[in-house]
């Protein structure tokens, strides 16, 4: 019995650690996944930024209505010709993905009930127009963090 409880052990270990991280992602069941999530750690005590990329494995196209979380208002933002304007939609075309990331689309949350610190984790619910909500869990980065994967 001894030798299976190694095995096992670094088995649960690898499980717990897969679900963990931005990169880990979540998938509604509709074929809309989420990867990438985090904030940086806001410099505001009652505003910060989010980012994440949404994919679309489906073959139709998929939309993003709003965002909630716990911790404040969500809005979301597109950039145009360098203005910022918020949007009450996203699209995720069929087999395609949405990103939002710095200085492009990005998820705003105002009026925070606490400011998140590094080392933190929010979580935020995605709402999508024929799908259901996905939560994410969105890790509190250092204010100056910039991905690896470039979003």
């Amino acid at each position: 019995m001894r030798p299976l409880t190694v095995p096992a052990a670094v088995l649960t270990g690898v499980l717990v650690l897969a679900g963990c991280g931005s990169d880990s992602g979540s998938d509604t069941g509709g074929g809309v996944s989420v990867s990438g999530a985090y904030m940086p750690q806001p410099v505001s005590d009652d505003m910060a930024a989010g980012y994440l990329t949404i994919v679309n494995d489906s073959g139709t196209k998929a939309e993003l209505t709003s965002v909630t979380s716990d911790i404040g208002e969500v809005t979301m933002h597109r950039t145009v010709g360098g203005a910022m304007e918020e949007s009450n939609r996203f699209s995720i075309p069929a087999h395609g993905q949405l990103v939002f990331k710095s200085g492009d689309n990005h998820l705003m949350f105002d009026k925070l009930q606490h400011k998140p610190e590094q080392g933190q984790t929010v979580s935020v619910e995605l709402h999508f127009a024929k799908s259901d909500p996905v939560v994410v869990k969105m890790p509190v980065r250092s204010a100056t963090y910039v991905p690896k994967t470039g979003h």
